[in-house]
């Protein structure tokens, strides 16, 4: 399923880092053309999540925390295919407390909730689900061209 490049822990992008602090585990999903970009973000991050063991969850709490990242991812993924001609890649990074999510496109529009949020209104949920669910979320430019990694901070479970 998943090649070297795609699991393979780095040191150097954006996860690395959260809060100064580095991230004890990054994995990267290159995902530029790919069919099916939501599926294969959330089994890559379901993996990545039994591998650092967060799943399978021990008590409720640890089961909807690991939903809550799954549920964030499915939603980066999502607006990036709506909004910025489809994710280039996924970074998925955790240290002892904070599980970071980064989506990396090449739009140049930036993401925000809807506002005002109408519960009943069809689509525009997804930045509002990671308003949320997030302790932190932003964007962050491409200094070298088109494009931005869009970020998102989870607490991990206890």
């Amino acid at each position: 399923m998943g090649t070297a490049a795609e699991s393979a822990a780095s040191a150097a992008g954006g996860a690395a880092r959260q809060g100064g602090q580095p991230m004890r585990q990054v994995r990267r999903l290159r995902l530029v053309g790919a069919s099916g970009a939501v599926p294969r973000a959330r089994d890559f991050t379901r993996r990545a999540l039994q591998d650092w063991g967060w799943l399978p969850a021990a008590t409720a709490d640890q089961r909807a925390a690991a939903e809550d990242v799954l549920l964030v991812v499915s939603e980066l993924v999502t607006n990036a295919c709506l909004h910025a001609n489809g994710p280039e890649e996924l970074r998925v990074g955790a240290n002892a407390k904070v599980l970071r999510l980064e989506i990396v496109d090449l739009g140049a529009g930036s993401p925000s909730p809807r506002t005002p949020h109408r519960a009943g209104r069809p689509g525009g949920h997804g930045m509002f689900i990671v308003q949320r669910l997030c302790l932190d979320w932003g964007v962050v430019r491409n200094p070298e061209g088109p494009g931005k990694t869009v970020w998102a901070e989870l607490a991990a479970p206890h």
